[in-house]
């Protein structure tokens, strides 16, 4: 499960990203409740969380280029250091009293901005710390480290919020990326493997996306990303409203939610660590899983419910975004790893500014149970509907029965009814 630790500039790489994402997390929890504490409204998160996922669906391709063009160690040096800066600058705005929402609009702006390139970057600059054996386990312990953080960074937002107020949150989060760059500058590029960058030339945009053009696994892989990252993962929404509005609880019962999905995500990355392939039954089983959930909790009676089903969602969503991540880079050419991952995260996350504000609007308009219950039924059936087109593609049939007195429903070849009516 932890195989890839043994590799000291991903050890590094890996130690540092506990700090800066613990502090990620903490900013997330404190800037959605800071902009609903100033306006009151759901639909301005979901416009914050637009706004930071925005630059990625503009210029989410470009960034790939860039990353397969320059050095990613040094270019993560330059993301990282930009990201620090901003959360500082909000933090200053902050604990000195003069933060308005716009001011926290640019900032989700700005580090929207640096994602661009640096998301890319940091999924393609995991092959060359480890390699390819390696791969599989690097990209699900890094999911594990993010979810890890998840569980302390809501936690100590929560109480920083209640106790000190959200500029605190915002300056752990600047400094914490002083972990990250001292991990990089740590690092021995001699143990780093060779990636054969691609030369500054015209046309390298549509030479990425004729690559993904010609390979079913990664346009299918993509598809179904981009259907959950629109409508189901808008949690900042959600999850926001569901404490203040439906439950009337306070900022402690929003970071409760985000813990107990952290427990379920951490999970989720724990378990993908030790899978040793990715296949796409189960990232289509698990968007399938991860929709009906959303479903089942958008009608939770209670409180102490609705937190518990978190935890499954977020176990759920993690296999999704693990499997679908390294299904993608394994499928991948290493020097079309840049502009592959770019599409990939675009779509992902690039689909927040639709899916956030149209979240947003549902759940002013009609209640957030009603935003929930959409996105959960659009991930289900976006699922349902690859799954057919996958098996109509491969000559597939659904098949019903029951093995050791329990249901069993599976995928078979076609031909196998007409060799059984043969035999009959």
């Amino acid at each position: 499960m932890f195989s890839s630790l043994k590799i000291r500039n991903y050890r590094l790489f890996f130690l540092g990203q506990v700090v800066s994402n613990t502090g990620t997390w903490m900013q997330r929890i404190a800037q959605d409740w800071l902009v609903l504490s100033l306006t009151g409204s759901a639909t301005s998160v979901g416009v914050t969380t637009a706004l930071q996922f925005l630059p990625m669906l503009l210029f989410g391709l470009y960034g790939g280029v860039l990353v397969d063009r320059l050095p990613k160690r040094r270019t993560l040096l330059f993301t990282q250091a930009g990201m620090g800066v901003t959360g500082l600058a909000l933090a200053a705005l902050t604990l000195s009293g003069h933060v308005q929402v716009w001011h926290v609009y640019l900032a989700a702006f700005l580090v929207g901005l640096a994602t661009v390139v640096d998301n890319p970057a940091r999924q393609s600059f995991v092959s060359e710390m480890v390699g390819p054996d390696q791969l599989q386990n690097a990209v699900s312990l890094n999911s594990a480290n993010f979810q890890s953080a998840r569980l302390v960074g809501p936690a100590v937002a929560g109480l920083m919020i209640t106790g000190v107020g959200t500029g605190y949150a915002f300056l752990f989060n600047g400094l914490s990326f002083a972990f990250t760059i001292g991990s990089l500058l740590l690092m021995r590029a001699r143990e780093l493997h060779v990636v054969e960058r691609a030369p500054r030339g015209k046309g390298q945009l549509r030479e990425g996306l004729r690559y993904v053009a010609g390979r079913p696994e990664l346009i299918w892989t993509i598809a179904l990303v981009g259907f959950i990252g629109t409508f189901g993962f808008n949690f900042p929404v959600y999850l926001s409203a569901f404490a203040d509005d439906v439950f009337h609880a306070g900022a402690g019962s929003y970071s409760l939610f985000n813990t107990v999905m952290a427990v379920g995500s951490l999970a989720g990355a724990l378990l993908a660590a030790r899978r040793g392939t990715s296949r796409m039954r189960v990232l289509i089983g698990a968007a399938l899983a991860f929709g009906l959930l959303e479903l089942i909790a958008a009608v939770a009676p209670s409180l102490w419910l609705f937190a518990l089903l978190m935890a499954p969602i977020g176990m759920f969503g993690m296999t999704v975004n693990v499997t679908a991540n390294t299904s993608v880079q394994m499928s991948t050419d290493p020097a079309m790893r840049g502009r592959v991952m770019a599409l990939y995260m675009m779509v992902f996350m690039g689909g927040t500014p639709i899916g956030a504000p149209i979240a947003g609007w549902i759940t002013d308009a009609y209640g957030v149970r009603a935003g929930l219950a959409v996105g959960g039924a659009i991930s289900a059936l976006a699922a349902a509907g690859i799954a057919l087109a996958l098996a109509r593609a491969g000559g597939l049939r659904l098949s019903f029965g029951w093995n050791g007195g329990h249901p069993h429903v599976r995928f078979v070849p076609r031909e196998r009814r007409e060799e059984l009516a043969t035999a009959a």
